[in-house]
């Protein structure tokens, strides 16, 4: 797990809790968080990922076909 560390300048904390709520979601440690919160099934587990695996299947499809048209 990686430090995220937020500096606040001139006292301007709503900017800077901003700033951490992007680093937090980027990282996934929301997500994280969100799974870990309640049981998940073998069987939805498997589901998920094989979602996440087709998700990302799609996508590295979509950015092949952006740069083959180029």
């Amino acid at each position: 797990m990686k430090d995220i560390e937020v500096r606040v300048i001139d006292n301007d904390v709503e900017k800077a809790m901003r700033i951490l709520k992007k680093k937090i979601q980027n990282d996934g440690l929301f997500k994280r968080l969100k799974l870990k919160k309640n049981y998940e099934k073998p069987s939805e587990y498997r589901r998920r990922k094989m979602r996440e695996a087709l998700r990302r299947e799609r996508l590295a499809a979509a950015r092949a076909a952006k740069y083959r048209r180029r």
